[in-house]
């Protein structure tokens, strides 16, 4: 039998970015808020590998439009970005800065 746990799903709701253009280099922390009203913030590397271990799920929210977190790649480095929804193509991007 396979494993039945669902993922825990998260919204990021804030990012640092870096100086880089790269897309894979772009962005190097998400962060959010957790039920308790606490702040949580996470590395981008430390986002992939819970992505990837299907373990988390992360989101962004706008305008009642949830779109996935994803992990990409450029053939060469991995980094994360929203599914495509039509609306806007930088969801991550365009969320403010986490303190």
């Amino acid at each position: 039998m396979g494993d039945t746990r669902m993922p825990k799903r998260v919204r990021i709701r804030c990012i640092n970015k870096t100086d880089r253009r790269n897309a894979h280099e772009r962005i190097k922390n998400v962060g959010g808020v957790n039920s308790d009203g606490t702040r949580w913030k996470l590395s981008v590397k430390k986002t992939i590998r819970d992505l990837e271990s299907r373990e988390w799920e992360y989101y962004v929210e706008e305008s009642g439009v949830t779109v996935e977190v994803i992990v990409a790649t450029d053939g060469r480095h991995k980094y994360i970005k929203t599914t495509v929804d039509g609306i806007q193509p930088d969801n991550l991007l365009s969320l403010p800065e986490c303190p």
